[in-house]
């Protein structure tokens, strides 16, 4: 019992002081460029909620050219009417609104041998088609020592130059420090998310944020007793963020570069991707990469090694979806969990959107 309060209170140390509580721009981590948000975007509150929603074919192809009478957006199951409705085909010379890929080279959650596969296939990736990019992309290498991104660039040559330039710095003893090593790296993991929403919550437009990683240790740490103070604190955590990404319009996608076996270890992160209402439902592994990933609308792509190709898959969302407005609940009290559904009144397609939103009473923001 002692080990697992022990193992309990250090998970849940870093988490008190991450989003809900704090801005990561503000934390030791270095911060991403200059201008990065200092106040907390779960500090924002709006009934406005705009969803990305990506609509595919059995084949995994987009589908375009649906209007919104295919749609219904379901609030905790009740239909809700859209008060804005637009079908978005790219790519164009101006897109409007604005699309930004931003992949995120993780070097903390993955080893050495890894992050060099990691590298030459991003490189592979902003390579083709003669290095010239339909999107503007950023990269960002999230090593122990912080968090560097570069500036937005359609010119895939001149990111593969700057990938080349970085030195992989990996964390060494870090990894071989257990447990007290993995709650290390998962706040840093934290904290970078948290820097890349503080970043992007007053820049326009939709962002497709792909982090490239093995995935943090939160599936991976043992299970352990939560008290109820615990729980408080994981659930401000997770309100946060949850908010923090929605307001950013941000869509987290994961991507294994090595794929992770069959069966439990490829949809085991499944387990936890409903949504938390209250503190005593909470879990650890509530706030991990893929769960976030999941909940955002995005990918988790874990069964291949064409990492390349994994990364293409996901910027595809971007050719053509769907942006759908409606005016969420007003709570009667604070961080009041709705599920979120999007459906079509077409049979066999697949929609992918975000999967819920925590309502506010209109005198209370956001913790």
């Amino acid at each position: 019992m002692i080990a697992k309060y022990r193992i309990c209170a250090q998970l849940c140390c870093f988490l008190l002081c991450s989003y809900a509580t704090h801005s990561f721009a503000q934390q030791s981590v270095q911060a991403l460029p200059p201008g990065a948000a200092t106040e907390s975007p779960s500090n924002t509150a709006s009934r406005h909620i705009t969803l990305d929603v990506v609509v595919a074919d059995q084949a995994g192809q987009a589908v375009r050219g649906l209007q919104q009478s295919n749609f219904t957006v379901l609030d905790d199951k009740q239909p809700q009417p859209l008060t804005s409705f637009r079908s978005v085909e790219n790519p164009t010379a101006k897109p409007d609104p604005p699309v930004e890929v931003i992949l995120v080279v993780d070097e903390v959650n993955t080893s050495f041998h890894d992050v060099a596969i990691v590298r030459q296939q991003a490189a592979q990736f902003l390579g083709q088609n003669g290095g010239k990019l339909e999107w503007p992309v950023s990269l960002v290498f999230f090593t122990v020592s912080g968090a560097v991104g570069g500036t937005p660039s359609q010119d895939g040559n001149a990111l593969i130059a700057e990938l080349n330039q970085r030195a992989t710095a990996l964390r060494g003893a870090t990894r071989s420090q257990g447990l007290h090593g993995a709650v290390e790296r998962i706040n840093l993991s934290l904290r970078t998310l948290g820097q890349l929403i503080d970043y992007q919550i007053p820049r326009p437009g939709r962002k497709l944020v792909i982090w490239i990683s093995t995935g943090w240790s939160l599936l991976s740490t043992p299970r352990v007793e939560l008290s109820s103070k615990d729980q408080q604190g994981l659930f401000a955590s997770i309100v946060g963020i949850s908010t923090g990404m929605r307001n950013a319009r941000i869509t987290l996608y994961n991507v294994n570069p090595i794929g992770s076996g069959g069966g439990v270890l490829k949809s085991y992160y499944k387990d936890f991707v409903k949504g938390v209402k209250t503190p005593n439902q909470v879990r650890t592994g509530n706030l991990a990469l893929q769960v976030l990933a999941y909940q955002s609308g995005g990918l988790v792509l874990n069964s291949s090694n064409d990492l390349a190709g994994e990364i293409a898959t996901c910027v595809h969302d971007a050719n053509a979806f769907y942006l759908l407005t409606f005016e969420g609940a007003i709570a009667d009290g604070p961080n009041d969990y709705h599920a979120l559904e999007v459906t079509t009144d077409r049979p066999g397609l697949e929609v992918r959107a975000r999967t819920g939103y925590y309502a506010q009473p209109d005198h209370v923001r956001a913790p």
